[in-house]
């Protein structure tokens, strides 16, 4: 009979885990427990940065893509470009702005009240001074069936592409001037591709 028990007892002290053990599957749990806090937490935080990302994004520095090439050389079709929400323009500002459901770049060539006149070689008057335009490849009168002198309506701009032969803008009526209330903003710079990273003027 104890020699019984005795065969138990060493059964029961075999089957136990000895104290290391325990102390290593205390320490594992632990470890599990902590690492399963900081997945959660990191995962808030990757929610919480990528939903500022897009409201910044949205509401500060909305994110294009060049379509088209009315822009070359400036800005080539599929280049990706940030904007600044802004409704005050300058003469030279790249501009991006809704037209029937979509949103197009140009150039701001005329502010509110300023005299337009192009020549038929293309060259750009504006106020009665010829325009410096060295992001502009080749002049061309391009589509144009507005009569210069133009007089750009109040809280409106005047707008054109820089590949001037092809560009449909505010030269034609299709377009015409841009209303303030159609402006997205201005473009700053262009992030992709990254090799052409640049502030723009």
């Amino acid at each position: 009979m104890t020699e019984q028990n005795n065969q138990k007892e060493q059964i029961i002290q075999q089957d136990m885990p000895t104290v290391d053990v325990l102390k290593k599957e205390l320490k594992r749990e632990r470890y599990k427990r902590r690492f399963r806090r900081l997945l959660r937490s990191t995962v808030n935080a990757l929610i919480v940065v990528a939903a500022i990302a897009a409201l910044i994004a949205m509401l500060v520095l909305p994110v294009l893509q060049i379509a088209g090439t009315s822009m070359e050389p400036s800005l080539n079709d599929g280049d990706i470009v940030l904007l600044v929400k802004t409704k005050h323009l300058e003469t030279g500002d790249l501009c991006a702005f809704y037209y029937s459901n979509k949103v197009l770049v140009k150039r701001v060539i005329g502010t509110p009240g300023d005299y337009i006149w192009i020549e038929s070689d293309g060259t750009v008057f504006v106020n009665g001074t010829a325009l410096d335009e060295p992001y502009v490849s080749e002049k061309a009168f391009g589509e144009c069936d507005v009569e210069f002198p133009y007089q750009v309506p109040e809280n409106c701009y005047f707008v054109m592409g820089d590949q001037r032969e092809t560009s449909i803008d505010s030269r034609s009526s299709v377009i015409g001037c841009i209303a303030e209330e159609n402006l997205m903003g201005k473009i700053f710079c262009r992030v992709w591709p990254l090799s052409e990273f640049e502030f723009v003027d």
